[in-house]
């Protein structure tokens, strides 16, 4: 078994542990792998063990893989959209946008997606810590997005995506995860959206995030090894 193969059985049977000690069905959590600056051949070793939820930060770097591992594999945008990348957003097919942070940002990718006869599934990224270096919405600008997003016919929202600030204990990134939860239970019950997917946890702190509700981890490095 190859070095990536053997990570990946690591990281689902962390998962299943993650579950199995919170409650949870396994089958509530999906596995994205981070596949951010790996090669194309690093990145098919991953596919070839059963890996076909892959996340990328970059447009650039999707365009280059894509062609190259097509077929089932399902591509995730997880990095921040800059508004002049929307076109090659709706393009590139993304499965989901797990970054969109503003209303602007919204319409120019339901109104690309209408030109393109798609309809995009989205993610709305909340800065639940208000931490000035990331991206993300204020908890409070939730449901007025929400009521935007009602009129965007030609996007999905599933769900809500954040990222808690950086620490060594992963029990601190706990009551980020609980607030978006709790946040997510709100605004489905005041708008209607199902809101079912909570984008949330990564390699360091992904049993917290399952514990707090996550539905999909974002995991690259317990994957794929340190980037440079």
């Amino acid at each position: 078994m190859c070095e990536i193969a053997n990570n990946l059985e690591k990281v689902r049977a962390r998962i299943q542990r993650a579950c199995e000690q919170c409650g949870r069905d396994p089958s509530e959590v999906e596995l994205l792998a981070v596949s951010k600056k790996k090669d194309v051949e690093t990145v098919r070793e991953a596919v070839t063990a059963g890996q076909l939820l892959l996340g990328e930060n970059r447009i650039q770097e999707v365009l280059i893989k894509q062609p190259e591992l097509s077929g089932a594999v399902q591509w995730h945008l997880i990095g921040h959209l800059q508004s002049n990348k929307v076109k090659h957003a709706i393009h590139c097919r993304f499965e989901c946008i797990h970054s969109v942070d503003s209303a602007k940002l919204m319409h120019a990718l339901n109104k690309e997606a209408g030109e393109q006869g798609v309809v995009q599934n989205i993610l709305l990224q909340v800065n639940v810590s208000g931490e000035g270096s990331k991206f993300g919405i204020a908890p409070d600008d939730l449901i007025p997005l929400l009521e935007e997003a009602a009129k965007c016919m030609h996007l999905n929202v599933e769900g809500l995506m954040t990222i808690p600030p950086l620490s060594e204990d992963p029990e601190k990134a706990g009551p980020y995860f609980k607030q978006l939860r709790d946040l997510r239970d709100q605004a489905a019950a005041e708008t209607g959206f199902p809101l079912t997917f909570l984008s949330m946890g990564m390699s360091h702190d992904m049993e917290v995030a399952i514990r707090e509700g996550a539905t999909m981890v974002r995991v690259g490095t317990d994957i794929f090894g340190t980037r440079s």
